[in-house]
């Protein structure tokens, strides 16, 4: 997928905040990059919830990770921009299922769930919503940041390791899975559990995801399900 473009149309204006009245240091610099980020200004005019969902495109033209007619599951889905991505490919044969514990805005085309993914009940919700086992789950998840690396890098890893929990629990044999992480060094654990569990585990940062964000996506394919494809607990 070819970045928006930067230039404004191709003059290369900047919009800088008006003012800065009642505006930390750090609120003004965000809503500059805000103002300023042709992601952003893609998204607003797509019609799209976040620019976060240019990372979901890309990462998708590049993996091939979304199907027609798919089962989708959205972790920590709000305010939506992965939902749209997903919607947008998986067609009217498929499902997408957004999960969030925070309420999010309904989006035809999924069946959008408030909800900790943690808990059993969740995990039975987002079956019976799928209607079947899930082809792919994605974690755009990241907790908040405290600006210590280490700890921020344990905090997201953690994240991770749950999600991957909730997606071999959900999913169909030869499924897909995507999460967030940080580069810190402290993933073989969790990158030898996706070798263990994927037949193909990839690192990837897509365009979309600012140079200066540490952050990084694990790409799994291939589930190796054991056994039966998954279903409901009681």
């Amino acid at each position: 997928m070819k970045p928006p473009s930067a230039t404004g149309g191709g003059r290369g204006l900047t919009t800088r905040v008006k003012t800065a009245k009642g505006r930390s240091v750090g609120s003004q610099i965000w809503l500059q990059r805000q103002l300023n980020d042709p992601y952003v200004r893609a998204a607003v005019a797509a019609g799209l919830r976040s620019r976060a969902a240019f990372k979901l495109k890309e990462l998708d033209e590049k993996y091939h990770l979304l199907k027609p007619g798919g089962r989708v599951v959205d972790l920590g889905a709000a305010p939506g921009g992965w939902t749209q991505v997903a919607i947008g490919v998986v067609g009217d044969r498929g499902k997408v299922v957004a999960l969030d514990i925070l309420p999010m805005d309904p989006l035809p085309g999924s069946i959008v769930l408030q909800g900790d993914f943690q808990d059993d009940t969740a995990e039975q919700a987002v079956l019976a919503a799928l209607d079947g086992p899930a082809d792919l789950v994605l974690s755009d998840m990241a907790p908040n940041t405290t600006g210590h690396g280490a700890t921020d890098h344990l905090r997201i890893m953690g994240l991770a390791e749950l999600a991957l929990d909730f997606a071999l629990k959900v999913m169909a044999p030869g499924g897909g899975f995507v999460a967030k992480v940080f580069q810190g060094g402290g993933e073989k654990a969790f990158l030898d559990r996706l070798k263990q569990n994927f037949a193909t585990v990839r690192h990837a940062k897509p365009p979309a995801s600012r140079k200066d964000s540490s952050e990084l996506y694990v790409v799994a394919s291939g589930f190796k399900a054991r056994g039966e494809a998954p279903e409901p607990r009681d």
